[in-house]
This record gives C-alpha cells, sequence and structure tokens, in this order.
C-alpha cells in the first residue's frame, strides 16, 4: 500500500510571504509543495510561472509537484523544469502529442504527471499509465481555488486503482479539488495517495497548518 501523502496547493497562500508560507508547510509535515500554473488561456485564471518557481526552489530541499495548466503545453516544459519542478503534470487536451511531451518530461530526468478534468474520462491514457508516474484526478473544474469537491470523479480513482492492481503498475493517484476534513477519507478510500489542498490547510482551525496536515492523513 502507498504511503498518503498531502500536496498543500500554495493557490491558497499569502502571496506577499510565499517563501516564509512553505517553510512553514516544510516544518509542518508537508510531503512536497503542489504549484499551479494557470496561463489565462487553458483555464481562466493567472498565477506564476518560471521565475517564481526558481526563486522558491532556492531556499528549499522540498519536491515542487508542478500542475500546468497551460496551452500549448509542450514548448514551456523546459522552462519549468529548468525552474526546479520535480513532478510535471500535464493536460492531455493541451498539447498535440501527449507521447512526445511524457518523452520530453522523462528526458529532463523530471517525474511525469498526467491530469484529468472532471468531465475527461480515463481511456484517454490508459495506453499511458505504463510511462508516468502519477494521475491527477481534478475534483473541480480547474483555475479557482477554493470551489466544491465533486464527488463523482471518484469513480475514475476508483476504475484507475484497479488498473494499477491489475496490471501491477505503480503511479501515484493524487486528487485535487476541494479536499476538506469531510472528503478526504472518500477519496483515500476509493484510491487516492496523494491528496491536493489549499484552503483547507492554510485556512481551516485558524491557519494551524501542521494541525491540518495531521488531520488530513488520517482521515
Amino acid at each position: 500500500m502507498k504511503k498518503i501523502q498531502i500536496s498543500p496547493s500554495i493557490l491558497s497562500a499569502d502571496f506577499s510571504q510565499l517563501g516564509n508560507e512553505i517553510k512553514r508547510l516544510e516544518e509542518s509535515g508537508a510531503d512536497m509543495i503542489h504549484v499551479d500554473v494557470m496561463d489565462g488561456h487553458f483555464v481562466p485564471n493567472l498565477t506564476i510561472g518560471p521565475p517564481v518557481i526558481k526563486a522558491l526552489k532556492k531556499n528549499t530541499s522540498m519536491i515542487f509537484d508542478v500542475h500546468l495548466m497551460i496551452s500549448p503545453v509542450h514548448k514551456y516544459i523546459e522552462a519549468y523544469s529548468n525552474a526546479g519542478a520535480d513532478i510535471i503534470t500535464i493536460h492531455p487536451e493541451a498539447t498535440d502529442d501527449l507521447k512526445t511531451s511524457i518523452l520530453k518530461i522523462k528526458e529532463l530526468n523530471k517525474k511525469v504527471g498526467i491530469s484529468l478534468n472532471p468531465e475527461t474520462q480515463t481511456d484517454v491514457i490508459l495506453n499511458y499509465l505504463d510511462q508516468i508516474d502519477l494521475v491527477l484526478i481534478m475534483s473541480v473544474n480547474p483555475g479557482f481555488g477554493g470551489q466544491k469537491f465533486m464527488p463523482e470523479v471518484l469513480t475514475k480513482v476508483i476504475e484507475l486503482k484497479k488498473i494499477q492492481q491489475d496490471k501491477n503498475l505503480n503511479f501515484d493517484i493524487e486528487i485535487d479539488g476541494g479536499i476538506n476534513f469531510d472528503n478526504a477519507k472518500k477519496a483515500l478510500e476509493a484510491g487516492a495517495n496523494i491528496l491536493v489542498s489549499g484552503t483547507t490547510i492554510f485556512k481551516s482551525n485558524n491557519g494551524d497548518i501542521k494541525k491540518n496536515i495531521e488531520l488530513l492523513k488520517s482521515k
């Protein structure tokens, strides 16, 4: 059984104190840092680019779990790799050739993630599951933090977990979107082993990050 990991989304952090926020996450038991990159085109929001990731990476040894919600994504993969991304997750809809983009990430010695939006079905990636390290299931429509969890996506988590076991594959199953203390258990029971959470980690219990991470892990 895979270890349960928490990947806090810095989309919900205090952007004026990002360096300190990452230090707090590191001290509070976070397993990695989830970085949401949005271009205002693939999704209706703009966030951060390679210079910010590079600056943040200088002061931490934590794994940067970078989710690229940008299109076309292929030409930006190397820039995010050079900036310090350890895991690079892309959307099938954002590249003209998913296989080529997967190979590109691998050539850069980074872990490969593929993200599925709520309406995207698993058949899009079935032929690539033996080539990737992570599947990110979106449980909200990407673009903004603080949205309500969509429980119907758990059927995809269950399906992927069964394939993983039947074919003896080793990819992680990550889930992102509206994860809180109430639904974390359902996501883990369905087969996810990495929980992305922003609002719950940074805002619950008066911002007690350590307590919130521990509560999510204990579900």
